[in-house]
């Protein structure tokens, strides 16, 4: 794993936009997961205004919120409103939220077309100062059973979030979050980078993000900022 660093929170989200351009370049179809949140927007400016063919880009989300895609709380709103524009606007769009009557109709709905785009060439997190990752939290029952590279589902629902806004969410599992070529996690502020630094000290210390450091076989690279 490399720690990157970079003195606002705009220069890491362009590193981290570079990172993932290098990866979606070579020639041939690439399939990418991005998070939602309030961190990653300049990175997705910065991936619109790249020009690259992105006919041949298939996006997905590590995690989205049970609401209207419409409402500002949606993952899909800001990847639409931020990402998919310009250059990106060619992409292709899998959505998790469906039209099913509950987060877990939704993720059975979303699994085998989730499947079937892994492993993906870069897969983009964030993280809560908890440590979480996806809508993975550290109080999500069975986490480290969803968390784990073999995990039975590659989507599901979860149905009590940890953090604002508190309504049920759809995820992505250890079996796809950490089945790709690259793993590039944007963060800021003090608090988080105090988890990864425990995460690489102390083994028993074990937030939801650790998966991605320990777990998985592909390279990862940590953007870091102070907070704003």
């Amino acid at each position: 794993m490399s720690f990157e660093t970079f003195p606002t929170p705009d220069a890491a989200a362009e590193a981290a936009a570079a990172a993932i351009v290098a990866q979606l370049t070579p020639p041939g179809p690439k399939h990418i997961v991005v998070t939602g949140g309030r961190t990653p927007g300049h990175a997705y400016d910065q991936l619109a205004a790249t020009d690259l063919d992105w006919s041949r880009v298939t996006i997905t989300l590590s995690d989205e919120r049970f609401v209207d895609p419409t409402a500002d709380e949606s993952n899909e709103k800001l990847v639409r409103q931020r990402l998919l524009q310009g250059h990106a606007a060619a992409a292709k769009f899998v959505p998790l939220k469906g039209h099913g009557a509950t987060p877990e109709a939704d993720a059975d709905a979303a699994d085998a077309a989730i499947r079937a785009l892994a492993p993906f060439d870069v897969v983009m997190l964030g993280m809560g100062d908890d440590g979480h990752i996806g809508s993975l939290f550290p109080s999500t029952p069975h986490v480290a059973e969803l968390l784990s590279p073999t995990a039975e589902a590659a989507v599901v629902g979860i149905d009590v979030a940890a953090i604002t806004p508190f309504v049920p969410r759809i995820s992505l599992t250890g079996r796809v979050l950490l089945d790709a070529k690259l793993i590039v996690a944007l963060i800021s502020g003090d608090t988080k980078r105090a988890v990864v630094e425990r995460v690489l000290k102390d083994p028993d210390f074990a937030p939801p993000i650790s998966a991605a450091i320990r777990q998985t076989k592909a390279p990862v690279r940590v953007f870091w900022s102070p907070a704003v």
